[in-house]
Protein backbone atom coordinates (compact mmCIF):
# COMPACT_ATOMS: atom_id res chain seq x y z
CA UNK A 1 0.00 0.00 0.00
CA UNK A 2 1.51 2.89 -0.64
CA UNK A 3 1.21 6.38 1.04
CA UNK A 4 -1.58 9.01 0.96
CA UNK A 5 0.17 11.69 0.07
CA UNK A 6 0.77 9.78 -3.55
CA UNK A 7 -2.73 10.77 -3.71
CA UNK A 8 -2.21 14.49 -3.00
CA UNK A 9 -2.96 16.52 -6.14
CA UNK A 10 -0.49 18.92 -7.03
CA UNK A 11 -2.98 21.38 -8.55
CA UNK A 12 -5.39 21.14 -5.76
CA UNK A 13 -2.59 21.41 -3.27
CA UNK A 14 -1.72 24.86 -3.11
CA UNK A 15 -3.71 26.38 0.10
CA UNK A 16 -5.17 28.97 -2.31
CA UNK A 17 -6.29 26.70 -5.02
CA UNK A 18 -7.16 24.30 -2.00
CA UNK A 19 -9.17 26.98 -0.66
CA UNK A 20 -10.89 28.32 -3.49
CA UNK A 21 -11.67 24.62 -4.76
CA UNK A 22 -13.67 24.04 -0.93
CA UNK A 23 -15.27 26.82 -1.49
CA UNK A 24 -17.00 25.84 -4.87
CA UNK A 25 -17.29 22.55 -3.74
CA UNK A 26 -19.79 23.48 -1.56
CA UNK A 27 -22.27 25.41 -4.27
CA UNK A 28 -23.28 25.00 -8.02
CA UNK A 29 -21.42 28.26 -9.13
CA UNK A 30 -20.21 31.17 -7.47
CA UNK A 31 -19.54 35.05 -8.29
CA UNK A 32 -15.87 35.71 -8.48
CA UNK A 33 -15.88 38.69 -6.28
CA UNK A 34 -17.58 36.10 -3.90
CA UNK A 35 -14.69 33.47 -4.09
CA UNK A 36 -12.94 36.20 -3.58
CA UNK A 37 -13.89 37.86 -0.77
CA UNK A 38 -14.22 33.88 0.90
CA UNK A 39 -10.96 33.30 0.27
CA UNK A 40 -9.43 36.51 1.18
CA UNK A 41 -7.19 37.07 -1.99
CA UNK A 42 -6.44 39.71 -4.39
CA UNK A 43 -8.58 39.95 -7.84
CA UNK A 44 -5.03 39.17 -9.67
CA UNK A 45 -4.09 36.34 -7.01
CA UNK A 46 -7.59 34.71 -7.80
CA UNK A 47 -7.41 35.18 -11.30
CA UNK A 48 -3.98 33.71 -12.03
CA UNK A 49 -5.38 30.44 -9.19
CA UNK A 50 -8.37 29.91 -11.19
CA UNK A 51 -6.40 30.01 -14.52
CA UNK A 52 -4.76 26.99 -13.28
CA UNK A 53 -7.50 25.26 -12.01
CA UNK A 54 -9.18 25.98 -15.38
CA UNK A 55 -6.16 24.71 -17.11
CA UNK A 56 -6.42 21.35 -15.48
CA UNK A 57 -9.90 20.91 -16.08
CA UNK A 58 -10.82 21.40 -12.57
CA UNK A 59 -13.68 24.88 -12.81
CA UNK A 60 -15.66 26.40 -15.47
CA UNK A 61 -15.56 30.21 -15.94
CA UNK A 62 -18.69 31.97 -17.50
CA UNK A 63 -18.79 35.78 -18.59
CA UNK A 64 -22.38 37.06 -18.31
CA UNK A 65 -23.34 40.50 -18.13
CA UNK A 66 -25.65 42.73 -15.31
CA UNK A 67 -26.66 45.77 -16.72
CA UNK A 68 -23.50 47.73 -18.13
CA UNK A 69 -21.09 45.33 -16.72
CA UNK A 70 -19.41 42.27 -16.84
CA UNK A 71 -19.43 39.52 -14.28
CA UNK A 72 -17.35 36.29 -13.56
CA UNK A 73 -18.79 33.32 -12.51
CA UNK A 74 -17.13 29.86 -11.02
CA UNK A 75 -18.08 26.35 -11.27
CA UNK A 76 -16.09 23.15 -10.32
CA UNK A 77 -16.72 20.66 -13.17
CA UNK A 78 -17.58 17.07 -12.74
CA UNK A 79 -13.38 16.27 -13.04
CA UNK A 80 -12.82 19.46 -10.37
CA UNK A 81 -14.99 17.54 -7.68
CA UNK A 82 -14.25 14.15 -8.28
CA UNK A 83 -9.96 15.47 -8.01
CA UNK A 84 -11.05 17.35 -4.65
CA UNK A 85 -12.94 14.46 -3.66
CA UNK A 86 -9.38 12.02 -3.49
CA UNK A 87 -7.54 14.99 -2.28
CA UNK A 88 -9.92 15.48 0.83
CA UNK A 89 -9.55 12.08 1.60
CA UNK A 90 -6.13 11.45 0.87
CA UNK A 91 -5.44 14.33 3.51
CA UNK A 92 -8.33 12.65 5.94
CA UNK A 93 -5.75 9.51 5.70
CA UNK A 94 -2.77 11.67 5.95
CA UNK A 95 -4.61 13.05 9.06
CA UNK A 96 -5.75 10.02 10.70
CA UNK A 97 -2.20 8.23 10.88
CA UNK A 98 -3.69 5.47 8.84
CA UNK A 99 -0.87 5.08 6.74
CA UNK A 100 1.19 3.49 9.13
CA UNK A 101 -1.70 0.74 9.45
CA UNK A 102 -1.28 -1.52 13.20
CA UNK A 103 2.01 -1.68 15.37
CA UNK A 104 3.24 -5.45 14.39
CA UNK A 105 3.65 -7.52 17.82
CA UNK A 106 6.55 -9.18 18.39
CA UNK A 107 4.98 -12.25 20.61
CA UNK A 108 5.98 -11.80 23.83
CA UNK A 109 3.25 -9.89 26.28
CA UNK A 110 4.83 -7.15 27.88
Amino acid sequence: MSHPRNRLDEVIHSPVRFSVVAALAAVDRAEFRLVRDTVEVSDSVLSKQVTVLENAGYVKVQKFTVGRRTRTSLSLTREGRAAFARHSEALREIAAGTAMGPEPTHGSAD
